[in-house]
């Protein structure tokens, strides 16, 4: 385990205690109905946990971002689709705000954001733009004291259940990235609407919607930055959200590691524990070795962030290996536990659906790999 402070370490005991009381009993009915946790979303912001990394001064908690990958490795060592909620919500639907808002747009949004009383969301995402962001279609044009939206976006965490938006338009095509700009967008603005809900693999807890702009008229103090800042704001936004998926992908990891550990040692066969196999206990230990580097990567992105460092190569390494050992970790975990682990009688067959998405999301892990040869080839 990774050396925390007293603080970091007193984190990790309230958010893991909380999660494996009030989450993880929950998670496995969540998944089959794929019903939005709103429960476990109410009671995580009455705890504070819907606006970690925020200042008090706009009803944070204002703690570290170790501390903030810490409970987010927690919530999602106990339900990887509430883990993907909190993280969305406060690494991308309340970070654009507070890296880039005026004063006046933080002290309107961020409060409300920060203590839960609202979820946020970020909306890039197109069905013509996924990996290639400055592809970008969905259109913003300035009429008098409004920006009015035209498009589409797509595969958007949150979506549905989010009452803010952070959405990415381009002002002017023939620009490509310097036209691409951010918006705060409400929901229940006229011209906005939800579109279709995605059944997914995984995460089926986690609402991921369509958006749909039509003619869709918001003040020009909506405005997130300046015209043409879009793509800075959403690249900046996307390298913070990068260690809170990987601390995903790690208490996901880790969950999946503890089922088949628990299992190897009361599973016998040939006269013996399967545990004292060395087949299996090799691959036990190559699980705990894969699920610490992990952990280490991601937790030094988020000191190198806390340090006020360069930290986007590091949070791009950290997504990428957090995330491959999550899907090889729950793979494993189901080798382990043989067919009980293929049944959803056990949660590890979930634990591998749910562990996809980790090397898809914020960037899938080619993306990861673009961003890291970007830095280390300067």
């Amino acid at each position: 385990m990774a050396l925390l402070t007293e603080e970091q370490e007193g984190m990790r005991k309230l958010v893991s205690d909380f999660a494996q009381k009030e989450i993880a009993p929950k998670a496995a009915s969540y998944d089959l109905t794929e019903k939005f946790p709103m429960d476990n979303w109410v009671k995580m912001a009455d705890m504070g946990l819907a606006g970690l990394p925020i200042p008090e001064k706009y009803s944070g908690a204002e703690v570290d971002t170790v501390s903030y990958v810490v409970a987010i490795e927690e919530i999602s060592k106990a339900c990887a689709a509430t883990g993907a909620v909190v993280a969305i919500h406060t690494s991308a639907g309340i970070m654009p705000i507070y890296l880039f808002g005026t004063e006046e747009q933080k002290m309107k949004y961020i409060p409300d954001l920060a203590s839960g009383k609202k979820i946020g969301a970020f909306a890039l995402t197109e069905p013509g733009a996924g990996s290639d962001a400055s592809r970008v279609s969905t259109t913003a044009k300035l009429d008098g004291n409004e920006y009015v939206l035209n498009g589409a976006k797509c595969f958007i965490s949150n979506g549905g259940v989010a009452e803010t938006y952070c959405v990415f338009a381009t002002v002017d095509k023939s620009k490509g990235v310097k036209g691409i700009t951010g918006f705060i967008v409400e929901n229940g603005t006229p011209g906005f609407t939800i579109g279709k809900k995605e059944e997914k693999m995984g995460i089926r807890a986690s609402s991921t919607t369509e958006l749909i702009f039509e003619n869709c008229r918001i003040p020009k103090e909506n405005l997130l930055g300046k015209e043409g800042e879009g793509f800075k704001i959403a690249m900046v936004v996307l390298d913070s959200a990068r260690i809170g998926i990987g601390a995903q992908a790690v208490g996901i990891a880790q969950a999946a590691y503890e089922e088949a550990l628990k299992y190897s040692k009361v599973r016998e066969q040939f006269g013996k524990p399967i545990s004292a196999l060395q087949a299996v206990s090799f691959m036990l230990a190559d699980m705990a070795i894969q699920i610490e580097a992990a952990r280490h990567l991601v937790y030094h992105a988020a000191a190198l962030k806390d340090a006020g460092l360069p930290f986007g190569k590091e949070a791009a390494m950290a997504k990428t290996f957090a995330s491959d050992t999550a899907v090889k970790v729950a793979l494993d975990a189901i080798q382990v536990m043989g067919g009980y682990g293929y049944s959803r009688e056990y949660p590890v067959e979930r634990l591998l659906r749910d562990a996809k998405i980790t090397q898809i999301y914020e960037g899938t892990n080619q993306i990861q790999r673009v961003v890291i040869a970007g830095h280390i080839l300067k």
